[in-house]
């Protein structure tokens, strides 16, 4: 009789629906007193951004974001750019978070690269971990007059970290779309949900990449895709 009640049990679990991801707007950060204007669900990787675009600073208007998403396992990693010159990874100005660091990549080209500055001066680099999820913060100095105009953004997330470089992620159609646009000024200020980025779509698939299958990189020897 205990065999059928714990088999009946297990039988119950495996059928109940998975948990839904967080809303951006549910969020919340160890801070309580850190807010942004906007926020936005992303469309893949169960990933959220928020955002606050402040066009005010001189001499350039500041982006402050924090980027959440849950690592592909314990001890993974994850990944939000900027790319001012393009859709895909060539261009992407990378901000990569694990463990307690947030790290920057200049993605210039196919071939091997390492931790360098980026197009943009970033500050407040900072890393949170709880519930499964990784938020990565930082404010990047933009260029003027930025803002009303959207901005292409890119977002990953992998499995293992070793020797302080991000292994290789999922090659799944999650992993392999992962990238939008940002428009800087999309909502009101107060937390309200932004629309959520579209995939920019193209010949190869469903993205604008001239007709490779996905944006693919090597980082230190490891093959990154986004």
């Amino acid at each position: 009789m205990m065999a059928l009640t714990s088999a009946s049990l297990l039988l119950l679990l495996l059928l109940l629906p998975p948990a839904m991801p967080q809303s951006c707007k549910s969020q919340t950060f160890s801070d309580a007193n850190t807010k942004f204007a906007n926020c936005a669900d992303l469309p893949t990787l169960n990933a959220a951004l928020h955002w606050t675009y402040d066009d005010s600073t001189r001499p350039s208007p500041k982006l402050s974001v924090a980027f959440v998403a849950p690592p592909a396992r314990p001890g993974g990693w994850v990944a939000w750019a900027l790319n001012p010159t393009g859709s895909g990874m060539v261009g992407a100005q990378a901000l990569v978070a694990f463990s307690a660091a947030v790290k920057t990549y200049n993605i210039s080209s196919y071939g091997p690269i390492a931790e360098s500055e980026i197009a943009y001066a970033v500050t407040g680099r900072r890393a949170e971990h709880s519930g499964g999820v990784i938020r990565l913060f930082a404010t990047l100095d933009l260029p003027a007059g930025s803002g009303g105009r959207a901005i292409n953004q890119v977002w990953q997330v992998g499995a293992a970290v070793k020797g302080g470089v991000p292994v290789k992620h999922e090659f799944s159609p999650q992993n392999l779309n992962s990238m939008g646009s940002l428009l800087l000024t999309a909502a009101e200020a107060g937390g309200s949900p932004a629309p959520t980025p579209s995939i920019p779509t193209g010949n190869g698939g469903g993205r604008n990449h001239g007709g490779g299958g996905f944006f693919a990189v090597v980082l230190l020897g490891v093959f990154l895709v986004f």
